[in-house]
């Protein structure tokens, strides 16, 4: 028999394990009937440029089934890329994987890029005129790099036409469910989620409440935080953010400083302080694109609030051993 459902898998070097294996392990639910593991209803392979090994995020490496002159794009639906840890990096594999990218996309194969593999399907330009969902941590990352593109902001993923782009995480069970219900009904695309100890699909839409405050810092302060998470690389002004929330400045700062100990704007500093750093950690951006990623006037100023509040200069920062320069976070979502 046929599958409903064939795809080809391509995990991008450094890719992070836990949307793969999670996306790879609601397929297998649904492959088959009971637990057999059988790929009847869903079939899938692991495809590479060749047949090397390709290695995650941590460590563990992923054995290549098929290379790409091997690749047969009239048996397969989707191809599904999952990206690099590095997302500048990942964008930077463009003409390694172009001529493969625009292969299978000419043969009628539709794209989906879970996590930053967006950067690379946007860096060979098979993303234009779609709408796109990452990861929001690189978000501001991904507006800088290609402003021309339409990112949707707090969704788990879209299904675009041809182009379908997740998130990541967790998000990658979530859109499995989603592709699964889509080619052979919805009960199928459920079985096997209790296995999984998880509760429920989710729709693309849903809010994550692991980025809300809880209940206990209010309702303000809950959507003040997300207004920030979501405006961050804007310079937009505290009075601005307050009009949003229909109260006064003054009202803000009283939500923060009794749920915080300080006011709103020194959240929202904090807020981009943090995001600054882990940017330094984890991209090759320099301190002025940085810098208008988390909206600061430029590198000068960023430099000197990154080493007010970590005590070390942004060049140190970018160094393994003094990632924490010795001063501890605060917990900011």
């Amino acid at each position: 028999m046929t599958p409903d459902l064939r795809l080809m898998i391509l995990p991008l070097p450094d890719f992070a394990l836990l949307p793969f294996g999670g996306f790879l392990d609601k397929l297998r639910f649904s492959a088959d009937d009971e637990d057999y593991s059988r790929q009847r209803y869903c079939s899938w392979r692991i495809l590479g440029l060749d047949a090397t090994p390709v290695a995650s995020s941590s460590g563990a490496v992923v054995q290549v089934e098929v290379t790409a002159q091997q690749a047969d794009w009239r048996e397969v639906d989707y191809l599904v890329l999952f990206g690099g840890r590095n997302a500048a990096a990942t964008a930077a594999l463009a003409p390694r994987y172009k001529g493969l990218l625009r292969q299978a996309a000419k043969a009628g194969v539709k794209l989906v890029s879970v996590d930053n593999a967006a950067f690379l399907l946007a860096a060979c330009g098979l993303l234009e005129g779609h709408k796109v969902v990452l990861h929001w941590r690189h978000e501001a990352e991904f507006r800088a790099s290609f402003p021309h593109l339409q990112v949707q902001t707090e969704q788990l993923y879209c299904i675009d036409g041809t182009r379908i782009t997740c998130a990541g995480g967790t998000a990658a069970i979530d859109l499995a469910v989603a592709l699964i219900s889509h080619a052979s009904g919805r009960a199928r695309a459920l079985k096997g989620l209790a296995d999984m100890l998880v509760d429920e699909s989710r729709d693309s839409r849903h809010a994550l409440r692991s980025l809300e405050l809880g209940p206990e810092q209010g309702r303000v302060v809950q959507r003040a935080t997300a207004l920030m998470r979501h405006h961050l690389a804007a310079r937009l002004s505290i009075e601005a953010l307050a009009a949003e929330l229909g109260i006064s400045r003054r009202q803000l700062d009283r939500q923060f400083h009794a749920n915080h100990g300080m006011s709103a704007k020194a959240w929202w500093l904090e807020m981009r302080l943090q995001q600054a750093r882990w940017r330094l950690l984890n991209s090759s951006h320099s301190l002025a694109q940085i810098a208008d990623e988390v909206g600061m006037t430029d590198a000068g100023y960023l430099g000197k609030w990154l080493k007010r509040r970590f005590g070390c200069t942004a060049q140190a920062l970018r160094r393994p051993a003094a990632a924490y320069c010795g001063v501890p976070n605060i917990a900011v979502q």
